[in-house]
């Protein structure tokens, strides 16, 4: 019974690695003309990063440890290592001796796509929810 709803975990996991990207994302958004941070560097872009999560069972009848897919899990935020976008403002208080602000190396187009590809994601993991506790309800009403 209990994986009946490993369906219902793997769509959940996917609905909270999706909700990280798109915070995530929207960080990157407001933060496209941060010149300083608190670390008195420009703004760096960054990416949620996940992995499959396994929950490895011992199979008493063959003795061997099999896997199930247990969903995805977040393993943490990394920084987008790309260069840094130098645009020539000589009257920003952070421009370089040449008149070079270093700006943050966030795409806004970029961005936006990502955007929709987490948010057509997290709607498929919606739409399989619901099926699932569609035919969660069916199979309850079969047993009347």
């Amino acid at each position: 019974m209990i994986r009946a709803f490993n369906t219902l975990r793997i769509s959940a996991s996917g609905l909270s690695a999706e909700r990280l990207r798109m915070d995530t994302i929207s960080s990157n958004i407001a933060n496209v003309n941060t010149t300083r941070g608190a670390n008195g560097q420009p703004y760096r872009r960054k990416v949620a990063v996940f992995q499959e999560n396994l929950n490895k069972e011992l199979n008493k009848e063959n003795g061997k440890y099999e896997a199930t897919p247990m969903g995805v899990k977040a393993v943490g935020i990394e920084e987008d290592n790309s260069p840094l976008r130098r645009v020539y403002d000589p009257s920003n208080p952070d421009a370089d001796t040449e008149g070079y602000v270093s700006m943050p190396n966030v795409n806004v187009l970029n961005e936006m796509a990502d955007m929709m590809v987490a948010t057509r994601a997290y709607e498929a993991n919606v739409n399989a929810i619901n099926a699932e506790k569609s035919m969660f309800s069916k199979a309850l009403e079969i047993g009347r």
